[in-house]
């Protein structure tokens, strides 16, 4: 599987106002790993960041007047996120800003062009309810380096949203890729008969027996008494 990780920067927040992009950061994975084939633009968005946003990307309108415009760079950015599946944190926001880009140069919106679009930042809603999901805050809970960031910057963002994701996701799926990268370098897989085998029935120890109960013991005190186990025994009529 193809996935693109793509991140921007803007001049403001409403792109219904005005605002455009002006920096467009993507990172590649193939197979949940890191290809290195990644985009970057710098945009000229022909008009001025607002200073709020200034204050988040830090660059500056003199440095962006001499960059392409979108539609410079509007073809081989399509190519290059052609059918994969984008992973954006927020996604609303940047799709938002991608589609009208697009239909300023009179075309479709990014959803005729890839396969699929996720948002992380509801993923890691679902996964961490009730907690701050910012990309900061996640990199922080999941462990992934951003000492780096000082500022807000799409190539630097979408490479740490590449860590996160892959960590946020690796309970679901390393198996799965384990066995799609075994296939991708020709291993044949073959289906194993297991009724050959006589497999032995290893019963538990009373030095294990005695652990486990204390574990359950412990479990039943902290909970006081409202273990699952306690409710099915004695079910509400």
């Amino acid at each position: 599987m193809r996935q693109i990780i793509l991140d921007t920067e803007t001049t403001g927040l409403s792109a219904e106002n005005g605002d455009r992009i002006i920096e467009i950061g993507c990172v590649e994975l193939l197979h949940r790993k890191l290809t290195g084939h990644n985009k970057h633009f710098y945009l000229n968005p022909e008009r001025d960041s607002h200073e709020d946003a200034l204050k988040v990307h830090g660059i500056s309108n003199e440095f962006l007047r001499d960059k392409p415009k979108f539609a410079q760079v509007a073809d081989e950015l399509l190519d290059y996120l052609a059918d994969a599946e984008l992973i954006i944190h927020n996604a609303a926001f940047d799709v938002g800003f991608l589609n009208k880009e697009l239909e300023l140069l009179g075309r479709g919106p990014i959803t005729q062009v890839v396969s699929n679009i996720i948002d992380s930042l509801q993923m890691a809603k679902e996964l961490f309810p009730g907690k701050r999901n910012s990309l900061d805050a996640l990199c922080d809970r999941l462990e992934v380096d951003n000492s780096g960031r000082t500022l807000h910057g799409a190539l630097l963002d979408a490479e740490l949203l590449a860590d996160v994701y892959i960590n946020m996701t690796r309970g679901q799926d390393a198996l799965l890729m384990d066995v799609m990268d075994d296939v991708s370098q020709g291993a044949s897989q073959e289906r194993l008969d297991l009724s050959q085998f006589d497999l032995p029935v290893l019963n538990a120890s009373e030095h294990e027996l005695a652990a486990h109960d204390d574990v359950i013991k412990q479990i039943d005190k902290a909970s006081g008494g409202q273990a699952v186990w306690r409710i099915l025994e004695n079910p509400v009529a």
